[in-house]
């Protein structure tokens, strides 16, 4: 069984800096991209930032300049280090991997997001 975990997020001021994790587990043979979304309430999901296995990031424009994604492939972790943060950053955020595990099999995964709140 594979699987996502995520840790980090919180609250914080704005201007202040939160790094967010997320773990894939189980018989993995490839993460090909692994990513962050997020939600604020009322509004649609929205990429923040991926990462391709073969070195490839993409960020959205609000967060460029100010979040870094990063990978771990051996530790099949992403980072996101978010600085300079805002309070229009306040939202849910879920890590995404897109997969394939031991016995070829294909997966989109989505971690249970965790919560990312900014005080003005």
């Amino acid at each position: 069984q594979v699987q996502l975990v995520e840790s980090g997020g919180g609250l914080v001021q704005a201007g202040g800096s939160l790094r967010l994790s997320c773990t894939a587990s189980g018989n993995i043979l490839r993460i090909r991209t692994m990513g962050w979304y997020r939600q604020a309430p009322g509004k649609q999901r929205e990429l923040v930032a991926r990462a391709a296995d073969h070195g490839t990031t993409n960020y959205a424009d609000s967060v460029k300049g100010r979040f870094a994604i990063s990978r771990d492939n051996a530790k099949n972790t992403v980072y996101l280090q978010m600085n300079s943060l805002k309070p229009e950053d306040t939202a849910t955020y879920y890590c995404n991997a897109d997969l394939v595990d031991s016995w070829y099999d294909d997966y989109d995964l989505w971690g249970q997001g965790t919560q990312v709140t900014v005080s003005s």
